[in-house]
């Protein structure tokens, strides 16, 4: 079996997205490519970053221990992990499962749309503030579907019309969820649903990191 770089594993509940709210089971995986101005879990991209070992099997029976439906397997950058397919294509047997992963669109999607019971990507779009947006492959805009979610996190008013082009170019709308995240403590919220109604963009969604309301900011394992 492959072995996993596991940073942390716990279980909360989902701070946004469209399970915002909902139990969820958390794996983060170590690594990342790229190297976002407001990165929230930069500690875990380090390659120093702390880990445990640990084998699809045994990552499978901690969730199933927890009774808990929903899967988040983030970073990091998940997809970037070695024999990642593998443990999708474990977790996808089980029909009880709910997988979602979080992943910062510079990586391909095509390699994950065979596996019989694909997960559920919620993929950001990496705005000018995150200094990353020429990393995007804007081909993945085209291969998410109803189940998926495109994330924009912003912290400014070039980001909002920078997503608003993206959104309009891609006709985001009609083909998966859409999210508008502030950076924490960087935007007045106000001017993000004044910008939203000022440019009348139905089926955009403005949310805030619940887990980020109730705990610490910079409090891990939440």
């Amino acid at each position: 079996m492959a072995q996993y770089k596991v940073v942390e594993k716990f279980v909360s509940i989902n701070g946004e997205g469209i399970l915002a709210g909902q139990l969820a089971v958390f794996i983060r995986f170590q690594g990342c490519n790229l190297s976002c101005s407001f990165c929230d879990t930069a500690w875990a991209n380090k390659d120093d970053a702390e880990f445990t070992f640990m084998t699809e099997q045994q990552i499978k029976d901690y969730i199933k221990e927890t009774g808990v439906k929903n899967v988040t397997l983030t970073g990091g950058e998940p997809l970037l992990v070695p024999d990642i397919l593998q443990l999708l294509q474990l977790l996808a047997t089980d029909q009880f499962l709910h997988i979602e992963i979080e992943t910062n669109g510079s990586i391909e999607l095509n390699t994950f749309a065979d596996i019989s019971n694909p997960p559920a990507f919620t993929m950001d779009y990496k705005l000018p503030g995150s200094l990353m947006e020429d990393k995007m492959l804007v081909s993945n805009l085209t291969l998410l579907t109803k189940k998926d979610t495109v994330k924009f996190v912003v912290g400014n008013k070039e980001d909002l019309n920078r997503a608003k082009e993206v959104i309009i170019a891609y006709d985001l709308t009609t083909r998966c969820h859409i999210y508008i995240s502030p950076v924490f403590g960087k935007i007045n919220l106000e001017e993000i649903v004044d910008y939203l109604i000022q440019n009348c963009l139905n089926g955009v969604t403005m949310q805030l990191q619940m887990h980020k309301v109730i705990w610490n900011p910079n409090k891990r394992g939440v």
